[in-house]
């Protein structure tokens, strides 16, 4: 591989490809119906924010937002938490869901290592929601009440979401490879009625029961009166195990119409939670308004997806970017679904996947691109992969290695769509552009109707310098409230106490001379030397870059005036030492690529990174264990995807503390 810096171009649309992008269509109308003409995307952008209600109102008027009553006005006052949005609209998140229906032709492809490739209609899609929804409804579920789900994803976790918002129920979803206490923390906090389950799952190729834990989460949650039980690992899995309980093929023998409750644009959708890494997750409340107009928008004018794609994302249940998956379908797409590990059998499953499904989008996490780069994955050879004409990443920052090694193992010509957002906006801030180029590192743009900045410790905005992701305007996909956070108390203090009225996100941010826009890791783990700021994703580049390194952690122990201590954390590759040799070697490309000031103090083999459920690595809570705070008190081990690799670091702190 070449030598690659942020900043380089990689990647330059063909007028071609501009000319027929869902953007240049949308300019267009806008010049058509509006008067209005823009230079080039950044002008647009500006407008976006400028003329917020304007820019929304064109989105509700060019996608035809379906809904029963029409909107008074479309934003009350630009104000956060609690802005009104469309005041008077009445409609439905599963209505606008199968809106773009063709019977005959793919809703949903499916493959998992219990499952074949699977292909399900629109026709049928729609025959077992009604089913689904009729059952839901005779079971006692109405508007608000709220229906949960400990599934994969699978077919039947997005039957079951469709169902529930057909309904107006609230959806909540829970991954069944987290533990039973991560599971009851969150959903007790919202008192579901109902709960869906699987019996169990396979990954990896072993076999994981999960009805004991189904047992303890529903001990857990009195307010849960039924069950639906979907035998997944074992089929004749009998749901007259669990009291209340209906098997899923009982559940689909309902008969009932495909109906849809109106409810208002800011009638509550699901509910996802923050992380959980310490403390109770947060339960964010999204409507239905807001997810579909958002997502109509970003499908559309960033990702360029039409009618008919095939679009696939790697997630679980667990992850907001499981609900864009879904999501997808607002714009006619077939969601592309896989459930098992990606590195079963080997680290090409998941292209050999693409390549059987006719994959036109393949998204994934930046921690999966990096880890196909360094096994030396050859994604063409898995397969016919030449459909794929956008690739997705996000949940970290991609390295500028991984944005070349996507061109260069991919696809030459396509959009590498590096999205940043999250489960609490419910949106992206920023990301993909098909009618700009691509430059290494670096996302193309700030999203439309999005006022995003990078401010200073004093509020004001940064232009090529690095600061913290601020949004100073709302958006309709801003969460309606926390539940159960009365006066919005913990919505607050959340998001709006560093910069009163302004979105504060956590995230390092740089917006470039050229309108692209760097994210450098959370904020609050950003290592701080000397009075010199620098994202851990930019140590972890150059550090993950030397051959013998597999992955690593950093962490800066400076608090409370105490001397900045900052260790680094390396796994090494199979056969590797660290020995003298190796940790000067590391700590010399650290001096000379990055800041002699951010050398680390030592060095530290460890078998592992701590990671969440979604590949990020735990460096807020390894920071507090290190600075002399109870493991039990920084870490919810059911939120990891490897607990084990805490027994490395509770020793290391330990060691450190009787030292002291």
């Amino acid at each position: 591989m070449n030598a690659i810096t942020e900043g380089s171009l990689l990647w330059q649309p063909s007028p071609e490809r501009i000319r027929r992008a869902r953007l240049t269509a949308y300019m267009a109308w806008l010049k058509r119906t509006r008067g209005l003409e823009f230079a080039d995307y950044h002008a647009l952008w500006q407008w976006s924010v400028d003329e917020l209600e304007a820019f929304w109102q064109s989105i509700w008027e060019y996608y035809g937002i379906k809904a029963s009553t029409p909107y008074r006005q479309v934003l009350r006052e630009r104000t956060m938490p609690r802005t009104v949005w469309f005041e008077g609209a009445r409609l439905n998140y599963a209505e606008h869901a199968l809106r773009h229906a063709v019977d005959e032709r793919a809703a949903i492809v499916f493959q998992s290592e219990l499952s074949p490739y699977t292909e399900i209609t629109w026709g049928e899609l729609k025959r077992q929601v009604a089913a689904l929804a009729a059952t839901l409804r005779k079971l006692g579920v109405r508007e608000g009440d709220r229906v949960v789900a400990y599934m994969p994803n699978i077919p039947q976790t997005v039957v079951a979401l469709l169902a529930t918002a057909s309904i107006g129920a609230i959806w909540s979803s829970a991954s069944p490879d987290m533990g039973h206490v991560s599971v009851i923390d969150r959903f007790r906090q919202i008192e579901p009625k109902v709960l869906l389950a699987v019996d169990g799952y396979r990954y990896g190729g072993r076999d994981f029961d999960r009805r004991d834990i189904v047992r303890e989460i529903l001990a857990a949650l009195p307010t849960v009166e039924h069950t639906v039980l979907v035998p997944y690992l074992d089929r004749r899995a009998d749901a007259g195990a669990f009291p209340s309980a209906t098997a899923w093929d009982a559940a689909l023998a309902a008969d009932g119409p495909l109906a849809f409750a109106q409810v208002p644009f800011d009638h509550p959708l699901w509910v996802v939670y923050s992380s959980g890494t310490t403390g109770m997750p947060k339960p964010i409340v999204h409507g239905h308004g807001g997810t579909i107009i958002e997502t109509i928008k970003h499908c559309d004018l960033h990702l360029d997806l039409v009618p008919g794609d095939r679009f696939f994302w790697y997630s679980s249940t667990n992850w907001i970017i499981w609900n864009l998956l879904v999501n997808t379908m607002l714009a006619g797409c077939t969601i592309v679904q896989y459930d098992g590990n990606p590195g079963h059998p080997d680290m090409s499953t998941l292209w050999r996947f693409a390549a059987e499904s006719r994959t036109d989008v393949f998204g994934a996490s930046a921690a999966y691109i990096a880890q196909c780069l360094k096994s030396g994955v050859e994604p063409r050879a898995a397969g016919d992969i030449s459909r794929i004409r956008t690739v997705c990443s996000s949940g970290s920052p991609l390295p500028v290695e991984g944005y070349k090694w996507v061109y260069d193992h991919v696809n030459a010509d396509l959009l590498l769509a590096s999205i940043s957002g999250g489960t609490d906006p419910g949106a992206a801030f920023v990301g993909a552009c098909p009618i700009l180029p691509q430059y290494a590192g670096e996302m193309q743009c700030r999203c439309l109707g999005v006022a995003v900045y990078a401010f200073d410790d004093a509020g004001q905005a940064l232009t090529d310098a690095v600061g913290e992701l601020v949004c100073t305007l709302p958006m309709p996909s801003f969460p309606l409230y926390f539940w159960n956070d009365k006066d919005d108390r913990r919505y607050r203090e959340s998001y709006f106490e560093m910069y009163p009225g302004v979105w504060r996100h956590g995230d390092w941010l740089k917006i470039t001379p050229r309108g692209g826009a760097v994210i450098y890791g959370r904020s609050d783990s950003t290592i701080n030397r000397h009075g010199i700021r620098m994202g851990s994703a930019e140590i972890y580049r150059v550090v993950e870059d030397v051959p013998a390194v597999q992955d690593s952690l950093v962490v800066d122990l400076e608090y409370l005036g105490r001397e900045s201590y900052m260790p680094l954390f390396v796994v090494l590759k199979a056969g590797a030492v660290l020995d003298d040799a190796l940790k000067e070697q590391i700590k010399g490309r650290i001096r000379k690529d990055l800041s002699a000031r951010h050398v680390p103090n030592d060095v530290f083999a460890i078998p592992e990174v701590p990671r969440t459920l979604n590949g990020k690595k735990l460096e807020v809570p390894i920071k507090r264990l290190l600075l002399g705070e109870p493991l039990d008190k920084v870490v919810n081990r059911d939120s990891m995807s490897n607990p084990a690799s805490l027994a490395w670091f509770a020793e290391f702190a330990a060691r450190r503390t009787a030292a002291a």
